[in-house]
């Protein structure tokens, strides 16, 4: 069955980087669009990036542009979120998400992917 895992997150300092990882499995990763979402406490989901299967056509929640970036490695079936100068406000639960075509949003909202991970906690301390 179809599998993504993430792993990266941890406890950080204002101002630090992290990078999140996603690896997939059971499906063939390189005709998968791939995103990144993330969940605060007592907040909804929200889109963080996205890119198309081929790694082009990224796009950002204003959030994150210029801070974080999406990328990823066909080869190894792996998905990453490069995320810089973290912020408190980045503390969240951080979900990579799978699907074979985007939707009328592009791959900006959570119902157009078929593929969730399991999430990985991302916490900035001030």
């Amino acid at each position: 069955q179809v599998q993504l895992v993430e792993s990266g997150g941890g406890l950080v300092q204002a101002g630090a980087s992290l990078r999140l990882s996603c690896a997939a499995s059971g499906l063939t990763f390189s005709s998968y669009a791939m995103g990144w979402f993330r969940q605060a406490p007592g907040k909804e989901r929200e889109f963080v990036a996205r890119l198309a299967s081929s790694g082009g056509y990224t796009y950002y929640a204003d959030s994150v542009k210029g801070r974080f970036a999406i990328f990823r490695d066909n080869a190894k079936n792996t998905v990453y979120l490069q995320m810089n100068s973290l912020k408190p406000e980045d503390t969240a639960v951080y979900y990579c998400a799978a699907t074979s075509k985007w939707g009328p949003s592009s791959g900006r909202t959570g119902a157009e992917y078929e593929y969730w991970g399991q999430g990985t906690q991302v916490t900035v301390s001030s």
